[in-house]
């Protein structure tokens, strides 16, 4: 479907997202060793995981902003290069202080990441593309939740788990040598759906009275919740209640985020050529997002599954449907909100996901610490979708394209 720049661009945000799930993953991933070696307790793990949430949440509030400003173009170097020194950091953290500092860095970078990512496909890419492209940018960042859980422990058992961070940030700076050698932005023609980035932007006051902006805010509150859950505590999961340890559970893992790359590919695949003959982008995205929001059900029967097998099923079925589940959210923002906006709006979405995230964190530390074990998280978190379905069905009764 995309030849030249197009392909480059999609291939280069693509790979940007890679290493935007490798770099914030790394730590659930070594969980156990950095537990170990620096004396933490599950409310300490909490309270990093939490502050890194916080500095996401409040760097958002302008990332989009400053995104929609200075132009996808120079947000995409910027954002990858400025989080990839945040992650390399970890390497060369002496305490703890220094460790949460080095979190907070990389939380703050990193919100530039799904502003310009998105603000990207809404310009670069017609509507009629976007549905495919942004399933296969969702499939492809699942690919560093993939490769994380294997490469990473390979990796920290044979030279420890400062060079672990030290690579992940290093292939980071790559990627921004490789944009400024290649410039796939210079080579896109201007006379495509990128005019519409000439769009005036509105207002922040104009961005927060619009139904849409919180209709897709609430749903993505909820959703978020699951995702950082699931990102920071599943290998904890799979190593508490079903004794897998660390050289284990980097299977299980990376079946897990393979599944949710492939709910992204179907969910964008189908919503493609469902649009393409004609059926409306009503029922294409409501229908879709409530399929998905039905098979994230199970996923309240984890803790009773006789072994990591079908837990992993679970867990693997639950992120398939995740993962679609965001492609429509992504999708559906691009379709119904002017380009212009997009990236102002999908900051304030995530500075709510990222708000409400850090309190499902912070519950999480403290459940567990107690005692509660994961039972009541997950059964809270599989009706979390169907809830978000319903909020934008009320608040947004019929979905019409974006006017300029």
């Amino acid at each position: 479907m995309w030849r030249g720049a197009k392909f480059i661009l999609l291939v280069m945000v693509i790979s940007a997202g890679i290493l935007n799930y490798a770099d914030r993953q790394i730590i659930a991933v070594l969980k156990p060793s950095l537990q170990q070696d620096l004396h933490w307790t599950d409310v300490d793990y909490a309270n990093l995981n939490s502050l890194f949430q916080l500095a996401s949440a409040v760097a958002l509030l302008g990332a989009g902003r400053l995104v929609d400003a200075i132009g996808w173009r120079r947000a995409n170097p910027l954002a990858v290069g400025t989080w990839s020194l945040a992650a390399a950091a970890h390497a060369i953290a002496q305490g703890a202080a220094a460790f949460g500092l080095a979190r907070f860095a990389l939380g703050a970078t990193e919100a530039l990441g799904t502003p310009t990512a998105i603000k990207t496909m809404a310009i670069a890419y017609s509507p009629g593309e976007r549905s495919l492209a942004l399933g296969l940018m969702n499939a492809a960042n699942g690919l560093g939740a993939i490769v994380t859980p294997l490469a990473i422990p390979v990796l920290a058992l044979a030279y420890g788990w400062r060079a672990s961070f030290a690579v992940t940030g290093g292939l980071g700076l790559i990627w921004v040598a490789a944009w400024m050698a290649l410039r796939p932005d210079r080579k896109l023609d201007l006379a495509e759906p990128l005019a519409a980035g000439s769009a005036h932007r509105g207002s922040w006051r104009q961005v927060l009275r619009d139904r849409r902006t919180w209709a897709i805010a609430l749903a993505k509150m909820l959703s978020d919740q699951v995702w950082w859950l699931l990102l920071f505590w599943a290998p904890d999961l799979l190593s508490r209640d079903f004794h897998l340890g660390l050289a284990q559970f980097g299977g299980p893992l990376a079946l897990m985020y393979l599944s949710a790359s492939m709910g992204a590919l179907a969910v964008g695949q189908t919503s493609r050529m469902l649009l393409e003959r004609g059926v409306s982008l009503n029922f294409t995205r409501k229908s879709g997002m409530l399929v998905c929001a039905v098979l994230a059900l199970p996923l309240s029967l984890t803790t009773l599954a006789p072994g990591p097998v079908v837990a992993t099923a679970i867990l693997s079925l639950t992120l398939a449907a995740h993962q679609g589940y965001s492609t429509h959210l992504f999708a559906l923002t691009t379709d119904i909100v002017p380009s212009a906006n997009v990236a102002t709006t999908i900051s304030i979405c995530a500075f709510l996901g990222n708000l409400a995230g850090l309190v499902i964190l912070q519950v999480a530390g403290r459940m567990l610490g107690g005692g509660w074990g994961y039972g009541p998280l997950l059964a809270y978190a599989s009706v979390c979708y169907l809830l978000g379905v319903g909020l934008i069905s009320l608040l947004l009764p019929r979905l019409q394209p974006a006017t300029e």
